[in-house]
This record gives structure tokens, C-alpha cells and sequence, in this order.
């Protein structure tokens, strides 16, 4: 098996539209497709052909790379795909999908004879762009020769999880990772915005922690941004948090556990979108903080 595909995106989108780029610079044929055309078509000038259709875009491929919203979106989208699918192709499905979402996928698969692997990644718009995510995969070992320089071209570390995409074990680790995320991002921008109601210069705050075991560099980095303005482009957006929070309350639920954090977490950031920043980076959930929105 060459190592040069022909590879399917499906979602160009923060992470979708880097992914596709480095799979094109790593010298696979890559063919695009996004709901809103506009945002694949700069992918053109990377030698990225864009395609009108889903079915247009998977017809061919060796391998088809969802990177969608979520689960009912990758759905209806290999639906659409479904006349150009063709029996044996793999299918990474890279979108944060809800665990029932993973089974859905799997049976689509099975029933269109995909070779499906459960592919969500790590990482946010800067180590996608890089080609430096990290890959959580799961699926069957035969077959591993066409997802894995797919998976080399848009990541460092590919951790493989097991030989079954559709027992969701990929998703249920990313779903445990973006919980930490998440919580860390909260907690974040309530500290920031205790800081501002006690007239508390943070910057005294992270002198204070510094070095220790309460210091974080993912905390630096999330602070700076409000603190900044730097909230777009955003690195992970509001409304894509909201979301995966929503994901992991519901697998908490589904799983006997209450997710205290998790649900603050999901309603501080639907907060912040219903103020508008939906597409802003998710650390502008500090607004959420206060009725009158201040300056940061």
C-alpha cells in the first residue's frame, strides 16, 4: 500500500481546514468539502481540490476524514456521501461525538461496508496547524496501513485504544480529556473574574502560584487571552465547548455519575455565546461571570 492517498475531508472548520492542509503538504490527493463553501475555498491555493458535494468529495477515496459539528452531522453528512462511498474505504471519524452518536456511526459503517475507525483528536487550532495534534484511535488492526499516514500527516501521537471503533473507547478518553479542559477554562475565567470584582490585579495571582504545583501554563495561556483581547480566531470556540460539555454531562448521566463541573461548565459557556461570543475563543466564558459584560 503507497503511502500517498486520496483522502476525503469532510468539515473544514478550525480543525478540518488545518487537517486538510497538512494532508495536502504531506503529498496525499485531498479533496474538501464544507456546508458553507466558503470557508474550504482558500484551501484551493494549497493544492486542495473542493468539491460541491459530499458525494462528490468521497468518491474514490481511501480514506474519509469526518470532522463535523457532531455526531448528527456526521451522520447526515455520509448520508449525503453515501452515492460515492465505495465498499472497503476506511472512515476516520474525527468529530467529538456523543457515545450513542459513535454507535449510529459504526452501524452506518457496517451497513456500507466502511472500515470504520473512532479517530477524535487532541489539540486546539495552533498543534492542528502545526500537525501536531494527538490522535485517539480505535479500530480494526487490518487496515491500519490506510489511516495511519493519514493520521501521521495531521498528528505527533497517534494512542491507539483498541481494535473496535464502535465501543467508542477513543471517544470516551477524549470525552475524560476535555472534561479537564473544560474544568481548567472555568475555573480559569471565575478566578479572573473574582480577581476583577475584588479589585485584585491577577498578574499578583499567578506571581503567587508560580512555579508551585497550582501553576499551569494552560492557565497562563487561557488568562492571557482575555486579559490580551485575543479571544479571535479562537483556538477552541465557545459554542464548540458548550457543546462537548453537554457530551460529557450526558455520558456521566448515561454512566450513573453527576458531573457537578462539567454542568457549570456547559452553562457558563452557553452564557457567554447568548452574549454573543459564541465564536470567540472559549476562554470568553469569563464573561459569563457578570450581568453587565465589562471590559476584561
Amino acid at each position: 500500500m503507497t503511502d500517498k492517498l486520496t483522502v476525503s475531508v469532510l468539515g473544514t472548520g478550525i480543525m478540518g481546514a488545518a487537517m486538510a492542509r497538512n494532508l495536502s503538504r504531506a503529498g496525499h490527493a485531498v479533496r474538501a468539502w464544507n456546508r458553507t463553501r466558503a470557508k474550504a475555498e482558500p484551501l484551493a491555493g494549497e493544492g486542495v481540490h473542493i468539491a460541491g458535494t459530499p458525494a462528490e468529495a468521497v468518491r474514490d477515496a481511501d480514506v474519509v476524514l469526518t470532522v463535523l459539528h457532531d455526531g448528527p452531522a456526521a451522520l447526515a453528512t455520509l448520508r449525503e456521501a453515501a452515492p460515492g462511498l465505495r465498499p472497503g474505504t476506511a472512515w476516520a471519524q474525527s468529530t467529538t461525538a456523543g457515545l450513542d452518536d459513535i454507535a449510529e456511526l459504526a452501524a452506518f459503517a457496517r451497513a456500507h461496508d466502511l472500515v470504520f475507525y473512532d479517530a477524535p483528536v487532541l489539540g486546539t487550532r495552533q498543534p492542528a496547524e502545526a500537525g501536531k495534534l494527538t490522535v485517539l484511535a480505535a479500530g480494526p488492526t487490518e487496515g491500519r496501513d490506510l489511516v495511519t499516514p493519514v493520521f501521521d500527516a495531521v498528528g505527533a501521537r497517534t494512542v491507539w485504544t483498541g481494535e473496535d471503533g464502535a465501543a467508542a473507547a477513543a471517544t470516551r478518553l477524549k470525552l475524560v480529556a476535555n472534561s479537564w479542559v473544560l474544568a481548567v477554562t472555568a475555573a480559569a475565567g471565575e478566578t479572573l473574574a473574582l480577581a476583577k470584582a475584588l479589585d485584585v490585579d491577577p498578574r499578583g495571582f499567578f506571581d503567587v502560584v508560580a512555579g508551585g504545583p497550582l501553576d499551569m501554563g494552560y492557565l497562563r495561556a487561557k488568562s492571557d487571552l482575555v486579559l490580551d483581547g485575543r479571544l479571535t480566531p479562537p483556538q477552541f470556540a465557545v459554542h464548540t465547548a458548550a457543546k462537548d460539555a453537554r457530551l460529557i454531562v450526558r455520558a456521566g448521566a448515561e454512566h450513573g455519575v453527576r458531573l457537578d463541573v462539567a454542568e457549570a461548565a456547559a452553562a457558563r459557556m452557553e452564557r457567554a455565546a447568548a452574549l454573543g461570543r459564541g465564536d470567540e475563543d472559549m476562554a470568553a466564558a469569563y464573561f459569563a461571570s457578570f450581568d453587565d459584560e465589562p471590559s476584561a
